[in-house]
């Protein structure tokens, strides 16, 4: 499918290649149903065919890790705004997306049942649904294949169309043996695949790339189906340098280049989660902004990176996180269809990975994995907020620069509006609990006291 370089990054000749072919793919089938009118974009859904099933899959998945929370938790305590998420998969279907990604553990475990009632409104032959065996501290076999079947119970589904080991490379190689072989559990659900209770058997990634190596050699004997990356235009190239300390050490084998290059050479499809960092990518700075408006009068700096993630045709999704209705809408005009990226535009978006690489980010992506604190503390919201200044170039570094005493204002107002007082980062004792669960690798407990320190100090206004 591609040619790799012998240190596994792809040439800029091949990537630009790539791209030619994104565009004879943007003219695949529709995704969109006959009759549907008032489309977001131009056009039909972009949509890419399954190598298994021959099936057209919507280049926008939706990620539904993110759903729209509700004012108060209904009777049976779930947090989630049934109403408003019955709405976008009603809007997002009848505009061409028929992928949509869960899991046990998303919206505090709640995720998939209201996907399971939204999609289930729907014929099961009009959409795709991907879960996934999570993370749980007991890994016996009976709790393991409860996981799975209490999927099945709440999709409400007799067959689950991709099923994924769940952020693999957390913990060494030593945890997915124990996660996934020494509990029978890889075998399980190879027997599920054969069966047909999964249609397709695959795994996302987090962390240590000796497991990405390892677990990828198996393809041999297993053919895993697909693999879930995380792939945006910063992390192609500049994962290393703008992620955590041990992406730092693996260097370019860190970036999704590499991961991509991997996939791309055994013809496995790659799904894309995170194309927007976090959301960091759809709130670039304003410069950036401006540049991109530029180039793309009336594009968001959302649809630049969406428009990356989908231009690579080894890319069989990517997935969003779409919590509000101008999201949906915002991608959809995006994907409807995707416009590959020009050779213009790609070398125009590595100078803006550059530019953000050597900003001070905390490489946090808002998953939730590692919440809910025992202690109460809002890790995302401390983090997101911290992020928000660093893109908006107000973060108030020293008040000897213009502009300290109007970024010091702003942070710290911010802050308070963001985090209420109690759950703030001056509160994080550091027992650490959070930090194996983040699959960005950050030391959480390290950052708290970093972020609390720089609050500390510009409450105290001092220099």
């Amino acid at each position: 499918m591609t040619n790799i370089e012998t240190n596994g990054r792809i040439s800029r000749r091949t990537f630009l290649k790539q791209l030619g072919l994104a565009g004879v793919l943007a003219g695949a089938p529709s995704c969109v149903r006959k009759g549907d009118g008032d489309r977001p974009g131009h056009g039909p859904m972009t949509c890419r065919t399954d190598p298994k099933t021959g099936r057209a899959v919507s280049v926008l998945g939706y990620g539904c890790m993110r759903w729209p929370p509700a004012a108060e938790p209904s009777a049976d305590g779930c947090p989630i705004d049934q109403d408003t998420v019955n709405r976008l998969v009603d809007y997002a279907m009848g505009h061409g997306v028929n992928y949509f990604d869960t899991a046990p553990i998303y919206c505090q475990g709640w995720s998939e049942r209201v996907t399971g009632i939204a999609l289930k409104r729907h014929p099961r032959d009009s959409y795709l649904v991907a879960t996934k065996m999570s993370a749980s501290d007991d890994l016996s076999p009976e709790n393991m294949t409860a996981m799975y079947r209490r999927s099945l119970a709440d999709l409400q589904v007799d067959y689950i169309d991709h099923y994924l080991l769940h952020a693999i490379g957390g913990g060494g190689m030593d945890m997915f043996e124990r996660r996934f072989v020494a509990n029978g559990m890889l075998d399980f659900l190879l027997a599920e695949r054969e069966h047909g209770r999964i249609r397709h058997l695959g795994w996302s990634f987090h962390g240590d790339i000796d497991v990405f190596k390892r677990v990828l050699d198996m393809h041999d004997t297993i053919h895993w189906d697909f693999v879930q990356i995380q792939l945006n235009y910063v992390d192609w190239r500049h994962a290393a340098a703008y992620n955590s300390d041990w992406q730092a050490a693996l260097g370019d084998n860190a970036n999704a280049e590499y991961l991509y290059g991997e996939l791309a050479r055994r013809n496995i499809p790659v799904f894309v989660m995170e194309p927007l960092l976090g959301g960091r990518l759809a709130n670039v700075d304003q410069n950036v902004l401006a540049d991109m408006k530029q180039k793309r009068p009336g594009h968001t700096a959302a649809s630049w990176a969406m428009r990356f993630a989908g231009s690579l045709p080894g890319v069989l999704t990517v997935l969003s996180g779409m919590t509000y209705m101008e999201h949906l809408k915002d991608n959809l005009s995006t994907c409807s269809p995707l416009e590959p990226l020009s050779v213009e535009e790609q070398g125009f978006l590595e100078d803006v990975a550059v530019r953000m690489a050597g900003n001070r980010y905390i490489p946090c992506t808002d998953c939730k994995y590692c919440m809910p604190c025992p202690y109460g503390i809002d890790i995302p919201a401390i983090f997101l907020h911290y992020n928000k200044c660093v893109n908006n170039g107000m973060l108030p570094e020293s008040s000897r620069h213009d502009g300290y005493g109007q970024a010091r204002r702003a942070f710290l107002i911010g802050y308070d509006r963001s985090v209420p007082r109690l759950r703030q980062a001056a509160h994080c004792i550091g027992c650490g609990r959070c930090a194996s669960k983040c699959p960005q690798g950050i030391d959480i407990p390290s950052q708290m006291q970093s972020v609390d320190r720089f609050v500390e100090r510009l409450r105290r206004d001092e220099p």
